[in-house]
């Protein structure tokens, strides 16, 4: 390009070394030979160095451009692979039998966000940040940030503690926060529990680990209480023989071994309990069998349940005003 236009310029020089003509009324010829040259010199190089800038401008340009598409290319690919990365630990953990399953949904969350903070690391450097000030930078921020999410933090240490001291695992029921259903993930920052009517529930770790927790699923083996109100006239042998014909069952375990207990006399029934022991695994089954079969029992021992009953005594005389007695 300079070359084009240093013979162009030549060739604009060669036109104005010609000779000038006279003027019509007389006058002398105005020298113009070396004016003239410097004049040309002036213009050739002014024009070099708007060149030469225009050139260092697209090469600043270039650069920039160049810099800013490796870094969205970066944070693109970068986080794609993070990603990935927790995905395949997730899926590379859970085949592993003896690795409880509590703690793979946040491994796999740990690897995917040092991933993304490694991406974002590098994706500033392309950007032309020095990675020393990218660290202190990170550092100042982490502080900031910490003490503007201290209760997003928070869930993230009580997810910690939920996961290294295992109050539950996944598949337990629990209740918690006030919420009760089966746990499905223990994540960085939630705990997903599934309600037995398929009711999706995200608790913030800390809610959980701030409050009581009960854990139906904790022990393999449950008790199972059957409590039922019978008739004062009852006999309670019979009784008895009618609750135990119930523990026949082959899910009801022989040890601890099944008993008949009397609970209590009320004004209107003896409360009379069947106490079993039952796997975890056969305990809600076992516990709807019994109750649908109970009231059979019953009958086939001559056993009378009783319910509430009113009477009313009404006398009504033409001497005396309507007398009604509730009983």
């Amino acid at each position: 390009m300079i070359a084009q236009c240093s013979s162009h310029l030549i060739g604009l020089t060669g036109v104005l070394k010609k000779p000038i003509t006279r003027c019509p009324s007389g006058q002398k010829n105005r020298p113009t030979g070396d004016a003239d040259n410097r004049l040309i010199i002036i213009m050739d190089n002014q024009f070099i160095n708007l060149t030469l800038l225009d050139e260092q401008n697209f090469d600043v340009l270039l650069g920039f451009s160049t810099q800013l598409l490796a870094g969205i290319l970066t944070l693109i690919i970068g986080f794609w692979l993070a990603g990935r990365a927790g995905r395949l630990t997730v899926d590379s953990l859970n085949k592993i039998e003896r690795l409880d399953n509590t703690v793979v949904p946040l491994l796999g969350a740990l690897v995917r966000y040092a991933g993304m903070t490694l991406t974002l690391v590098v994706a500033l450097g392309k950007f032309g940040v020095e990675t020393t000030s990218i660290i202190a930078v990170l550092g100042a921020a982490g502080l900031a940030i910490g003490l503007a999410l201290q209760g997003t933090l928070s869930n993230v240490a009580a997810g910690l503690m939920l996961v290294f001291l295992r109050p539950f695992k996944i598949g337990d029921w629990i209740e918690a926060a006030g919420m009760s259903g089966s746990v499905r993930e223990i994540g960085l920052f939630t705990t997903v529990i599934d309600t037995f009517d398929n009711v999706f529930i995200s608790v913030p770790n800390s809610s959980i680990w701030s409050s009581s927790i009960v854990n139906h699923s904790r022990y393999g083996t449950r008790r199972l209480d059957i409590d039922i109100g019978i008739d004062h006239a009852s006999d309670l042998d019979k009784a008895e023989a009618a609750m135990m014909s119930l523990a026949t069952d082959a899910r009801v375990l022989a040890d601890p071994a099944p008993r008949f207990i009397v609970v209590g006399f009320d004004e209107r029934a003896i409360t009379v309990r069947l106490r079993v022991h039952a796997t975890y695994a056969d305990f809600f089954d076992l516990g709807y069998d019994l109750n649908r079969r109970l009231k059979k029992a019953l009958d086939d021992h001559k056993i009378i349940i009783p319910y509430p009953k009113r009477i009313i005594h009404h006398n009504d005389t033409v001497d005396s005003p309507s007398d009604i007695r509730i009983t």
